[in-house]
């Protein structure tokens, strides 16, 4: 499991991962103690077979009928500088960065600074080198940094939750959509192993079939991590309630809001002692917008696949 130089992150060959089992299977109150630990061991493992599963980029986007997965995340991240009408030079903080795929392919499209903030080390070390690679080590870093301590999912939110935490916290909606909703290609289909695509082999059930067998191999002759074949099987269950919540509606993976700060509400809210609360809740809410789990109203009571499993 190679590309540009990809390598199984240092220190699992001990079976790091192996403990997140143990928190996962045991008591809610231990696995929240444990979440911090045991969310960094889970994305250490999990980084390469997004990478090489899906790219750069660990999300989803609209899709236009003839357009590949590739090109229509690319796209995406296209309309997202355009929509904070980014210029050269300009500074952009991306929260829940990941390896970096958006914040390289960002600067690029707009010839900003880009910092990712993250706070998995393996996946920082990963971007930085995907950085040097793609020539934009200057423009682009990374930051090490809780973004939410210990990184404990809380409950799944609908979007109109997520609305009122963002006037809560003082921002001005400018506009707001499930950009989910007008794809002309369903979100979920790379995933579903009933489609068949050249361009997403390795995401077909084919390309399944022939990763896990061999991440089996490379795990039994040792250079894989204990563990690996574990957390694939963990990913394909994943991918099938992925595809299950999206084809019954349950949530979106795209729900977009683009929002501004009015400098008078910061003054305001600090003074009336209201602006703590309200970023909090913030926080958590843009936690979930950043990990692609906003929920929609439900049409359908079908079962939610893990939090953990879906893509940032």
């Amino acid at each position: 499991m190679s590309s540009n130089n990809r390598a199984w992150p240092a220190g699992l060959m001990c079976g790091g991962y192996e403990k997140y089992h143990v928190c996962y299977g045991g008591e809610e109150e231990e696995r929240k103690a444990n979440y911090s630990d045991m969310v960094n061991k889970y994305y250490d493992l999990v980084t390469s077979f997004y990478e090489f599963g899906w790219g750069e980029s660990f999300h989803f986007a609209p899709r236009w009928k003839g357009e590949s997965l590739r090109e229509s995340i690319k796209r995406h991240e296209h309309f997202l500088a355009l929509q904070l009408g980014v210029k050269p030079g300009q500074k952009v903080l991306d929260v829940g960065c990941g390896i970096g795929g958006p914040l390289r392919e960002f600067a690029r499209f707009s010839s900003a600074s880009v910092t990712g903030l993250n706070n998995n080390e393996y996946q920082i070390s990963r971007g930085k080198e995907l950085n040097r690679i793609a020539g934009v080590d200057k423009t682009c870093d990374f930051v090490k940094a809780e973004i939410e301590i210990g990184d404990g999912l809380p409950d799944i939110r609908l979007t109109t939750k997520c609305l009122e935490a963002l006037k809560q916290a003082g921002f001005e909606v400018i506009w707001e959509k499930d950009l989910a909703a007008d794809s002309p290609i369903p979100w979920y289909l790379p995933l579903d192993k009933s489609h068949f695509s050249l361009s997403s082999f390795r995401l077909t059930a084919v390309g399944r079939f022939f990763t896990k067998n061999m991440v089996k191999a490379l795990e039994f002759v040792g250079l894989a991590p204990k563990g690996s074949q574990r957390v694939q099987d963990f990913l394909e269950k994943a991918a099938e309630g992925l595809v299950e919540g999206g084809k019954k509606e349950i949530f979106t993976p795209m729900y977009f809001f683009l929002v501004r700060k009015p400098e008078n509400a910061i003054s305001k809210k600090a003074a009336t002692g209201h602006l703590a609360p309200a970023v909090s809740l913030l926080r958590r809410t843009m936690h979930l917008c950043n990990s692609v789990i906003v929920t929609k109203p439900l049409r359908d009571m079908g079962q939610l696949a893990p939090p953990e499993s879906l893509l940032r």
